[in-house]
């Protein structure tokens, strides 16, 4: 089936699972034009529809509870209940039982297409793989002030990311949520708190089109803010023509080798969270790989391994399955679902223009004169 036609399914599902915010999906249209790195962030639906049929190698790996949707920019940093710093993936939307291989293709194939990548793809993978093993032999979680110390300056927020995090909130557009979606983000607040206003919001690739809200609210000299956003199943349930299950969102973040965020919940049908200037995702910007290393590599591959240990009883089967692979087992899966990403991002791409251009046809013929 062609990109076009798997993008017109799911979002007609995606509609039957949650409120849908049409314009939003009207500019995540437009973000898939930018390039291939942010087309694969947008499309994890078209993913688990094709990658077992693009790495067939795969398909009967060990099954595990998993991301889903890996990239190098869905890892970032929150607050646990202690306070410590903790950094790993940090959305689970499209969390499902998935053979494992897949999360870590996915990541290595998002290093492949991201911009200014200043080493080869080959280093990559070995990096993604080799800390994977470790993740998996040595679950834990990566605590920045305890045992990733190296990291602080590439999730430190600066001064100019702070400004720009305060000056988006400013910006958010007024909304009035739901009245139970109101009132759970009144009480996801501190017991004294003030809410100011309350707000939409829009973010990221693959959650565009589905509702956000924030709750801006005074407290004790300055402002806190909880955002909630729409649950849906995840893609590669649409994928698979099973029925749609609950969301496995929960059970990967608050798994057993995580430090959770004590502020995640769900409710009634969202994901409620704290948005603050360090709890939030690590955007990587325009020149995504130019920010990236093989150290950062490696440990993206063992917070994933970490994340799969959590299944215990596949932890042996998989040790199996990952010594039965050639070395370049990661390098060459990556590849060629880079190469299918690509396809479709110059489909897409291609496509867009055409449509408007149709659509403005359209609009000059004057219809009252047949």
């Amino acid at each position: 089936m062609s990109f076009r036609a798997d993008n017109d399914a799911y979002e007609a599902w995606l509609r039957n699972q949650c409120q849908v915010v049409e314009a939003d999906l009207e500019h995540k249209h437009e973000k898939m034009k930018k390039d291939a790195f942010t087309f694969l962030r947008a499309t994890f639906f078209r993913w688990a529809k094709t990658i077992e049929k693009i790495c067939s190698d795969l398909s009967d790996a060990p099954a595990v509870l998993s991301v889903g949707d890996t990239h190098v920019e869905n890892f970032g940093t929150w607050r646990d209940a202690e306070g410590r710093l903790v950094w790993g993936v940090n959305d689970f939307d499209e969390a499902a039982v998935i053979p494992y291989p897949l999360d870590l293709v996915r990541l290595a194939t998002s290093v492949r297409l991201a911009p200014g990548v200043a080493f080869s793809n080959h280093d990559a993978a070995s990096a993604i793989a080799a800390g994977y093993r470790k993740g998996l032999n040595q679950p834990r979680p990566t605590l920045l002030d305890e045992n990733a110390g190296w990291m602080l300056p590439f999730v430190a927020c600066t001064d100019e990311e702070r400004e720009e995090f305060w000056g988006e909130v400013r910006k958010y557009p007024a909304a009035t949520p739901p009245d139970e979606v109101k009132s759970a983000l009144r009480s996801s607040l501190p017991t004294d708190a003030v809410v100011e206003r309350f707000a939409s919001r829009r973010k990221g690739s693959g959650g565009l089109g589905r509702q956000r809200f924030v709750a801006v609210a005074d407290w004790r000299g300055g402002s806190v803010i909880r955002e909630a956003k729409a649950l849906a199943p995840s893609a590669w349930q649409w994928a698979h023509g099973g029925d749609a299950r609950p969301p496995s969102f929960i059970d990967l973040a608050t798994g057993k080798y995580r430090s959770p965020d004590p502020f995640l919940h769900i409710y009634d049908g969202f994901i409620l969270r704290r948005i603050a200037a360090d709890s939030r995702k690590i955007d990587l910007g325009d020149n995504a790989g130019a920010k990236l290393n093989l150290q950062l590599l490696e440990a993206m591959g063992f917070d994933l391994g970490a994340i799969h240990a959590a299944s215990e009883e596949q932890t042996p089967a998989i040790r199996n399955d990952l010594d039965a692979r050639p070395v370049d087992w990661l390098h060459g899966a990556a590849k060629v679902a880079a190469e299918s990403v690509k396809e479709d991002y110059a489909a897409w791409a291609k496509l867009i223009p055409s449509m408007i251009a149709a659509f403005r046809d359209f609009l000059n013929v004057d219809h009252n004169a047949k």
